[in-house]
């Protein structure tokens, strides 16, 4: 079979190796549709702390069962499946409390353990999740980014009354705008970022309001509409966010933070407890695969309105430089492997 590896930063080639035979409690799975994430450009650069070297990329994947390893149920052979990325022990803390996705010996699959960039992949069978027949395969791919927004919805409730702001009109903001929207029926959605081509996106998906904050004040914008947040996600990741958003928030308000950057941030503390404010953190997802295939079932969110282009595996050098260097028109790029 052909795999894409990241033998060490910067260094990406398509492998013939041996097909991978499932393990007990494992499962095969004949990959048909990857998903590119900032991630994984991430480990082909260099810049993720957690990779391990050389790897097969990819954590969002789907495809067909082929084979299972002992103790799985053979009528799983030929099930389509999308396959969480997230391992986890099962009895530390975090897991006994419901948060397998920062477990005490975590393993993702395309970053601790060899992924989904391949024509075939083993994946524990507890994490390969069926597919119902009538989503499409384009659409099942889709789980795990839209997983992302279901991990903090999930931490924050949102309400129809709730003014939502959200930082970043990237992947992980867009879904989380068709989450709030289409899901939660979030009655005022304001996205900011500095790309006006993402901007229209976000539009597409449901915000209310846009603002490009590189031209224009955002406080003075949420002023002159008299809006204060209640909810606020930071899906742009950059350190002078969270104590903007924390002198903007409502009181009472709650604002989460996605992005993984390792500068500092200053903040003011009275700025929080003065208005009682919850800050929260969200990585990867925690059991999430059922709640998205559920909203994809109702049809609640539309991954349609992200997916931007779609290369064949073998030019996956040419689509992760894409998705790295064309901001304005590509957001979610996929790879075909079987057809």
């Amino acid at each position: 079979m052909k795999s894409i590896v990241i033998e060490k930063p910067n260094t990406l080639t398509i492998e013939t190796r041996a097909l991978p035979q499932p393990a007990p409690g494992e499962v095969r799975i004949k990959v048909k549709l990857a998903g590119i994430c900032g991630s994984d450009s991430h480990i082909y650069r260099g810049h993720n702390p957690f990779a391990k070297y050389p790897r097969v990329i990819g954590h969002e994947f789907f495809g067909v069962i082929d084979a299972v390893g002992d103790n799985v149920n053979r009528d799983r052979i030929g099930e389509r499946v999308s396959v969480d990325p997230v391992i986890s022990c099962g009895h530390c803390y975090p897991c006994s409390v419901g948060k397998p996705n920062v477990c005490t010996s975590l393993v993702v699959l395309g970053v601790h353990r060899d992924g989904g960039f391949s024509e075939y992949a083993v994946a524990p069978a507890r994490n390969a999740y069926r597919i119902p027949d009538n989503i499409a395969d384009h659409h099942a791919v889709m789980v795990e980014p839209f997983t992302i927004a279901a991990n903090v919805t999930g931490q924050v409730n949102p309400t129809e009354q709730d003014v939502a702001l959200i930082y970043g009109a990237g992947p992980m903001g867009l879904t989380t705008v068709q989450a709030l929207k289409g899901v939660y029926q979030v009655k005022t959605v304001i996205v900011v970022d500095r790309i006006e081509e993402r901007l229209a996106m976000a539009k597409q998906s449901g915000a209310d309001w846009t603002l490009n904050n590189g031209q224009h004040s955002l406080a003075e914008f949420l002023q002159q509409k008299a809006l204060k947040p209640t909810l606020i996600v930071d899906a742009a990741c950059h350190p002078a966010i969270l104590q903007e958003a924390i002198t903007l928030a409502s009181p009472a308000a709650r604002i989460v933070l996605m992005g993984f950057s390792s500068d500092p941030c200053e903040i003011v503390q009275q700025g929080i407890t003065g208005k009682e404010l919850a800050i929260y953190s969200s990585r990867l997802n925690a059991n999430k695969f059922l709640v998205v295939i559920d909203w994809l079932n109702k049809g609640l969110i539309d991954p349609d309105k992200l997916i931007t282009h779609t290369f064949d595996y073998q030019h996956v050098t040419d689509a992760i430089e894409l998705f790295e260097k064309d901001q304005r028109q590509c957001c979610k790029v996929l790879l075909t492997f079987a057809k």
